[in-house]
């Protein structure tokens, strides 16, 4: 079994543990001075971005002490496994950290964590992004409370490094045949082209999904979405192709780069190019690299009219032992002064409307700014836009490509996925 098999095993599990009913909350109103708090935000910018939640926890809710329980690992890589045993010990987390859509939806489905209508109340409902809003509900209810959003289709580039080679910085109407180009460019050069953190599978995924995006567009993407894109189409296999001759630049030490090391990469001239979500942004800010002097970004080629949102989110045990804490965070959240401390942290941006977000760096706001005024579409690499049975097999697919360079038993993984399907898309 794979490791990303094996989290996607786990991830089912920890599903399926309240799968034979709902069991009632856990009273909220049960006073404690405790609060456990999972997630998998360990690297140097996370760790900060989470410091300040708890921080501001702490402050309104004096004489309790918050756990940090965070597991290392790349996208909860290890977290999932780790809590997964915990469910199935009946040992929970208070509050742990999943990702929208399809990922918290599960587990309300099957009753694991509580709903946070009393959180998301009439004013702060009312704020957040419709799209992200939505992608919290089961039955017309929340289940958990965002963070806020990263955006995925993004390309990271080293100033200094494209100068050398005689690239143009990637700009507007940039194309997949002009990356292609300039990777060819930068290595031409002498240097490595693209920085790629394989240790973490998740970034191959991502850089497959953002040119999977650039080839089929917000409608193709919608179309997946809903289980009506053609795996074995035209579209789909530029896509594949594009994604193979882009992987030929690749770092020949991506292998043993976790995504934040290849970013830490990006940021010292080791290589010219990376695509990954924007936490990339808080780790290249607090490694002391400048925007605008040492790195820059764009969007990925042909995604620049779209936001392909990666949005950490919150959830309550059902059977939290600290029940009222847990909510306690979970409210806290969404306090414009602790969001603003968060995102300049973290690097992603608010999903509330009543976040001001003119002290944020100049990439932050234009990301802002794509978020209200672009469709808002959901990662399948994140688990959000489709079930975890067809995650799993979606990363088999992208991991058969890769060392197979077959487009027919990449279609055959996806075909496979939807036949062993037997998680509701709701």
């Amino acid at each position: 079994m794979t490791r990303r098999a094996a989290v996607a095993v786990a991830l089912s599990m920890a599903l399926a543990v309240s799968a034979c009913g709902s069991p009632e909350p856990t009273s909220a109103a049960k006073e404690t001075k405790q609060l456990e708090v999972m997630s998998w935000w360990t690297s140097g910018s996370e760790a900060a971005a989470l410091n300040t939640l708890l921080a501001a926890f702490r402050q309104a809710n004096p004489g309790v002490e918050p756990v940090n329980a965070a597991v290392a690992g790349g996208a909860g890589s290890q977290a999932i496994v780790a809590l997964a045993k915990r469910l199935q010990a009946g040992n929970p987390p208070d509050v742990w950290q999943t990702f929208t859509g399809k990922s918290v939806q599960g587990y309300a489905e099957r009753g694991t964590i509580r709903d946070v209508s009393s959180v998301l109340t009439g004013d702060v409902s009312a704020a957040m992004h419709p799209t992200i809003r939505q992608s919290l509900n089961r039955g017309g209810k929340p289940y958990g409370v965002p963070t806020g959003a990263h955006r995925s289709n993004v390309l990271w580039f080293n100033i200094s490094l494209l100068r050398k080679a005689g690239v143009t910085p990637p700009a507007g109407n940039y194309t997949v045949a002009a990356f292609l180009s300039d990777l060819q460019k930068v290595k031409a050069s002498g240097a490595t082209a693209l920085c790629l953190g394989g240790k973490d599978p998740f970034t191959t995924v991502e850089l497959f999904e953002n040119t999977l995006l650039s080839t089929i567009g917000t409608a193709g993407w919608k179309d997946m979405a809903n289980d009506r894109l053609d795996w074995r189409s035209a579209k789909v296999r530029s896509a594949l192709h594009s994604f193979g001759d882009i992987l030929a630049y690749a770092d020949p030490d991506a292998s043993a780069l976790t995504w934040d090391a290849a970013t830490k990469k990006l940021a010292t001239g080791g290589c010219a190019f990376e695509s990954v979500n924007d936490s990339a942004y808080g780790e290249l800010i607090a490694g002391g690299a400048q925007e605008g002097t040492d790195f820059d970004a764009a969007a990925f080629p042909g995604t620049g009219s779209s936001f392909l949102a990666v949005v950490d989110v919150f959830v309550a045990a059902t059977k939290a032992k600290n029940a009222k804490n847990a909510l306690a965070f979970l409210n806290g959240i969404s306090t414009p002064a602790t969001q603003v401390a968060f995102h300049k942290a973290k690097g992603s941006v608010p999903v509330l409307r009543n976040v001001d977000v003119s002290s944020l760096p100049a990439y932050q706001r234009q990301s802002s700014k794509t978020l209200w005024s672009s469709p808002v579409l959901l990662s399948v690499a994140h688990g959000e836009a489709m079930s975890p049975t067809f995650q799993e097999g979606f990363y088999d697919a992208v991991s058969t490509y890769v060392r197979t360079r077959s487009t027919d038993a990449f279609a055959d993984d996806l075909r496979n996925a939807v036949a062993n399907d037997t998680i509701p898309q709701r």
